[in-house]
């Protein structure tokens, strides 16, 4: 369609977002389109999907380790459960190429443009708020240090960069929350199961 219109399109909405009444949801360059030759190929339905919005996933498991770090639950081993499954769905998005965002015809002429999340917007979902939530849990402290370090050692050196911005966030957020040093030191202490007991020894 966009071809014979000599056009492409610019979608102003992600998967997942939600769309109130009259909200516009493509920007039409370069040709003449109808609204319904756009909104014809959208599917559009009443709940986020993981098929459709990886960033689902995320979202969920950081609002069941949120949940637990509360003080009215107060649970940082569900917390570090929650990162585990967090930290597997990293390593496969680490090492895909996640840049989708235009996409171009089989004479490369650009066509759509489409809002994606990039490696720092899924990081930024998956630590902010577990790091803000659990910023006096050692547990938790340590199991993101950990992490962290797992990822960086894993995926390939392109990822490295956020993740590094992130560890060095962590340990910001240890220095501010402990104000022993003792105490720090023992928040930092790289650990998958958060219990202590260094991945050195």
């Amino acid at each position: 369609m966009c071809r014979q219109k000599q056009c492409w399109l610019e979608l102003t909405v992600g998967v997942g977002e939600y769309l109130a009444h009259g909200t516009p949801v493509a920007l039409v360059h370069g040709g003449d389109l109808r609204d319904r030759d756009v909104t014809r190929f959208f599917l559009i339905r009443g709940e986020r999907t993981f098929v459709q919005d990886p960033a689902f996933g995320f979202r969920q498991l950081v609002d069941v380790a949120i949940r637990a770090l509360s003080p009215a639950v107060n649970d940082p081993t569900t917390a570090v459960q929650a990162l585990e499954k967090i930290q597997d769905l990293l390593l496969r998005l680490g090492s895909r190429r996640l840049e989708i965002g235009a996409l171009r015809d089989s004479q490369g002429a650009l066509r759509l443009v489409v809002p994606h999340p990039t490696w720092e917007d899924f990081l930024r979902l998956a630590f902010d708020e577990i790091r803000f939530c659990g910023a006096t849990s050692v547990q938790t402290m340590r199991r993101m240090k950990a992490l962290v370090s797992d990822l960086i050692h894993v995926l390939p050196k392109e990822r490295h960069e956020p993740l590094r911005h992130h560890l060095k966030r962590l340990d910001s957020t240890i220095a501010r929350s402990f104000s022993d040093l003792e105490e720090q030191l023992e928040a930092a202490v790289e650990d998958r199961q958060g219990l202590g007991v260094s991945r050195n020894q």
